[in-house]
């Protein structure tokens, strides 16, 4: 049983590759976390492996991750084995140590975690990657995955492939907390003429806010997630001017139907 979260598809795109591997079925934390049945009750199946698989979001687990793992009830839980698998732009701080102690207020334990770096897309900062250095992010992500793909598939425990940067406890505990507070402000998306309308956003809002009348407006909880901004097949959303004259990104092994919260 796998548990993901994806912005442009990069997080999605490790979890069908572990899932497809080890013959584990796939669930979307977004869209169980916007479903009208909230019970948030799964049962396990003997021995079934447990996974987190998500992006790093300013050195720590997207809150709706953290959220999810709060309201989850596991049923036939024995000590299962868990891993959590985080992607990022370079570096996760201390992910792993955020997403254990999570665990650990319900009673599981994080078994072995793993770091994968892929292609840019918070252009809110930066800039997405040259095609020449994505398909090389790509390429090499895969054959990280073979290796994370065995050692799950052999229930090796205390194995943490990551790489945490410099400093990572000053990243997670002082920078995490102040992308929290302030970068979920929603009032600086915005939409220019190229909009048709399509309600792609709209559906891909990993948050549901996002409605669609004549051109998409935005309510509050967002996640940051920019798949709004890279999905809109004209280019015509913007978040203020830190996105203005920058390229768009979607992992290009993912379909938009894949990526899609609504209908």
């Amino acid at each position: 049983m796998i548990f993901y979260f994806s912005g442009t598809g990069n997080s999605l795109e490790a979890a069908k590759s572990i899932g497809n591997y080890n013959d584990e079925r796939l669930i979307s934390i977004s869209k169980e976390m916007n479903s009208e049945n909230r019970s948030f009750e799964y049962t396990l199946k003997d021995n079934e492996v447990i996974g987190f698989v998500f992006p790093v979001y300013a050195w720590a687990p997207p809150k709706m991750v953290l959220q999810f793992i709060e309201k989850l009830k596991i049923n036939n839980y024995n000590d299962n084995y868990i891993f959590s698998v985080a992607t990022c732009g370079e570096n996760i701080g201390d992910t792993m140590k955020v997403l254990d102690n999570c665990l650990n207020k319900k009673g599981m334990k994080l078994s072995s975690g793993f770091s994968i770096v892929m292609p840019n897309n918070y252009i809110i900062m930066g800039n997405i990657d040259s095609k020449e250095v994505e398909n090389k992010k790509l390429q090499f992500a895969q054959e990280i995955l073979k290796n994370i793909n065995i050692i799950i598939k052999e229930r090796r425990v205390d194995i943490f492939q990551v790489e945490k940067g410099f400093l990572p406890g000053i990243l997670t505990s002082v920078i995490n907390p102040l992308f929290n507070k302030y970068a979920m402000n929603t009032k600086k998306f915005n939409v220019n003429n190229k909009c048709t309308g399509c309600r792609i956003c709209e559906k891909v809002c990993n948050s549901k806010i996002i409605r669609v009348k004549e051109k998409p407006e935005w309510g509050n909880a967002c996640t940051q997630c920019l798949a709004c901004i890279h999905f809109c097949p004209v280019k015509a959303i913007e978040y203020g001017k830190n996105t203005q004259n920058k390229g768009r990104y979607k992992n290009p092994n993912i379909s938009i139907s894949e990526m899609q919260i609504t209908i």
